[in-house]
């Protein structure tokens, strides 16, 4: 096809095109990773989620939110890297973003 081996035209063609694809779903799976990490307190795993399951059950909202506002903020900031990333790609491989 194209006068292309199988690996020139996975490499030249087929990559670049799915590149933004694939990294679209990293950057879901990875804002996803943080909310799951969240919950994980609720299982006795510490972390951000600690002070969220305390405040629940103290019913104290500011306790609630040093959990919560670090959580989001993590969250938000690993959304940011990978934004930053495909900028970066679309830039190298010249197309527009959409």
């Amino acid at each position: 096809m194209l006068g292309l081996t199988e690996r020139e035209r996975l490499t030249f063609v087929e990559l670049p095109l799915a590149a933004r694809s694939i990294l679209a779903g990293m950057r879901t799976s990875a804002v996803v990773a943080v909310g799951t990490a969240t919950v994980a307190a609720f299982a006795g795993a510490g972390g951000f989620g600690q002070p969220i399951s305390t405040g629940l059950n103290l019913n104290d909202t500011t306790t609630i939110l040093s959990g919560a506002i670090p959580a989001a903020l993590l969250a938000l900031a690993v959304g940011a890297v990978f934004s930053a990333i495909d900028r970066r790609l679309a830039r190298k491989l010249g197309v527009e973003r959409g």
